[in-house]
């Protein structure tokens, strides 16, 4: 596992240990194919990656020019293997770890009184167990919780055999694409003033 491009492209990332079967990272091809999709949307942007594992996605963020990433998970192994990807990868980056059972109500609200007030996401990162069908969950909570900027992106991970709804409140599906088993759907948030 490698960071695909940008500033530490090539680098190596820890992966996660045999029969560690809670992480499931997503591969490099796809990560690639995903950031080429995705071109110059992470310079600059402030990210939330949920469900980290590795911290691949957020990792690919920093190397590909976002200022602030933040990475969630509910595994203590998980946030230390971040830890260390992040300490060999990008020492001074400005990113944070948070634990967080994604899975129990609506978490996000415990996460929200953690962040600085009025922090919003220009892109969030979901990549849930894909047994355990919770992208259509997080999708709601994360509408429901107006953690996106106007025009912010999600990017969501689950199995391609899966069907994702084209709306969840404001966001609105913008994309889909299919990399072998996994599916990647993309929602922008448009926020309509009245």
């Amino acid at each position: 596992m490698r960071i695909t491009g940008g500033s530490a492209k090539g680098r190596h990332l820890i992966g996660p240990k045999a029969g560690w079967r809670f992480i499931r990272p997503t591969g490099d091809r796809v990560r690639e194919a995903l950031f080429t999709l995705l071109g110059d949307e992470m310079v600059g942007s402030t990210v939330l990656d949920l469900y980290a594992g590795t911290g691949a996605l957020g990792l690919e963020a920093l190397s590909r020019g976002a200022e602030t990433v933040v990475f969630v998970d509910q595994s203590r192994q998980a946030l230390e293997l971040i830890h260390s990807n992040l300490t060999n990868c990008f020492p001074t980056a400005r990113a944070s770890l948070q634990q967080l059972n994604l899975s129990q109500g609506d978490s996000l609200k415990r996460l929200i009184k953690k962040m600085p007030d009025q922090l919003l996401f220009d892109v969030v990162f979901l990549d849930p167990p894909y047994e355990k069908k919770l992208a259509e969950k997080t999708l709601a909570m994360v509408e429901r919780r107006a953690l996106l900027k106007d025009n912010g992106l999600v990017v969501a991970e689950e199995r391609a055999s899966e069907q994702l709804a084209e709306q969840y409140g404001t966001l609105t599906l913008a994309s889909q694409r299919s990399y072998g088993e996994t599916g990647i759907w993309l929602y922008r948030n448009n926020i309509v003033s009245t």
